[in-house]
């Protein structure tokens, strides 16, 4: 009960942090599951595999989460089982031997568990070593009878840190597991560095890794300027991934001409920013009708939002800023921010509803009440108001800036598609090694 409660509640609020994009190779699997992720955004990473399967699943985390306020609690209620690290605990780690016996046990009864086999949350552009846990915890289970399936999760985040920012899940292919050695020594040893290998490179194929976070400014603009060559979807994330591929080949074996090609479209993305485009904008075409739509829907949005939007600012101001400058003044590492400020809204909101409620009550008696119940309503609306006239707000200086500048537009409209066919010419090249492989589904 519990556990179903939890998982509406945050899978909900997680709705509203972030747009959650979410790809299944694989369904809902039934029978000894582990689910295995990348870890890049601290306890907003195991929150959203309550998105990503409707199973129950038994989390492992580390040992002192289990001994803060709340949440403490909220772990051992949800069955979650300890992990003891080196860092943590340097002299508990033998305390581990019970927690992968436990997991092992809970594959063994048909249950689903998950681990992040890098072993801590992290803000490095790329998996970092994979640890041998889940190979263990498998290896254990399989003994114990049971058929384990390990599924990768990969979870990359636009910008872990903003409201509304887009999430990308993306569930991989499972991966079936060799039958186990009989015995100990050199073959279980070598079966488990067999199985992490596989693990590892199954996390590779569905999450994002680059060199240097410098280079995902680079791969956005090519792989924009190529998908629009092509006429096909920008954004794609299996698309992004080879193009960090590609540009991780194309620098160890063609240095020179990549710096070449790397600071042309740097310079051309540059160029872009300065009048507040992007590469998708200069495929854009404005029509007098499509323009006179969106004025009349902006100014109406205008008129009818901005009084609700002004009232939510007045009456939310304080739990908003209270959040945010938290945020800023609390010394945290970047994969932690975003888990303070979803925690922190999720706290706070519920508290600061309660007092309005509160002061409705005394104030106006139950018609005070009633008119309370609106407010996190209201809430939610001055967030999308906020997020809802970013975007146009954005969309209306690209218009003054393209949209009657027709030379301009034409002139960066030919370099792109200039280095859209140079960067269609590498990515040929480079095709036939970066397109991946499926993910090894059998042993």
């Amino acid at each position: 009960m519990l556990y179903g409660v939890v998982r509406v509640l945050v899978r909900f609020a997680l709705g509203l942090f972030y747009r959650l994009e979410t790809v299944s190779r694989a369904g809902d699997l039934d029978g000894p599951v582990m689910l295995v992720g990348n870890h890049p955004n601290s306890l907003i990473d195991p929150a959203l595999v309550f998105v990503v399967t409707r199973r129950q699943v038994t989390f492992l985390a580390k040992e002192p989460l289990f001994r803060t306020p709340v949440f403490g609690w909220l772990l051992r209620a949800l069955g979650a089982l300890p992990v003891y690290r080196k860092q943590d605990h340097p002299g508990l780690m033998e305390k581990n031997e019970g927690t992968l016996e436990t997991a092992a046990k809970a594959l063994v009864e048909g249950r689903a568990i998950t681990i992040f086999p890098e072993g801590k949350s992290h803000s490095e552009p790329q998996l970092a070593e994979i640890k041998t846990g889940c190979a263990r915890i498998a290896l254990k289970a399989a003994r114990g009878g049971a058929t384990v399936r390990i599924v990768p999760v990969g979870l990359t985040y636009a910008q872990k840190q903003r409201f509304r920012s887009r999430v990308h899940l993306e569930v991989g292919t499972p991966l079936e597991l060799p039958a186990p050695p009989a015995a100990g020594g050199d073959d279980e040893v070598a079966w488990v560095q067999t199985v992490t290998a596989r693990v590892s490179e199954a996390l590779r194929t569905v999450t994002l890794n680059l060199e240097q976070w410098a280079d995902l400014e680079l791969i956005e603009t090519a792989e924009q300027l190529y998908s629009l060559r092509l006429g096909e979807q920008t954004r794609d994330p299996e698309r992004v991934r080879r193009f960090a591929r590609g540009v991780e080949l194309y620098r160890a074996e063609h240095p020179e001409a990549f710096e070449a090609i790397r600071d042309e479209v740097m310079s051309f993305r540059s160029r872009l920013q300065l009048v507040n485009a992007s590469p998708d904008d200069l495929d854009l075409q404005y029509r007098r009708p499509e323009v006179a739509r969106f004025v009349g829907r902006s100014l109406a949005s205008l008129l009818l939002g901005l009084p609700l939007f002004a009232l939510g600012l007045v009456l939310f101001a304080i739990p908003f800023y209270t959040v945010r400058i938290a945020s800023r003044v609390v010394p945290l590492a970047p994969d932690r921010v975003a888990t303070l400020k979803f925690v922190g809204a999720l706290v706070m909101t519920p508290l600061w509803q309660a007092l309005l409620s509160y002061v409705g009550l005394r104030l106006w008696g139950t018609a005070g009440l009633l008119v309370s119940a609106l407010m996190l309503p209201l809430a939610m609306f001055t967030r999308y108001f906020i997020e809802r006239w970013r975007g146009a707000l954005g969309d209306i200086r690209t218009f003054f800036t393209l949209g009657n500048r027709g030379r301009l537009k034409a002139l960066l409209l030919v370099e792109g598609e200039r280095l859209a066919e140079e960067i269609d010419r590498v990515a040929s090249e480079l095709r036939p090694r970066v397109v991946a492989e499926p993910p090894p589904g059998s042993a």
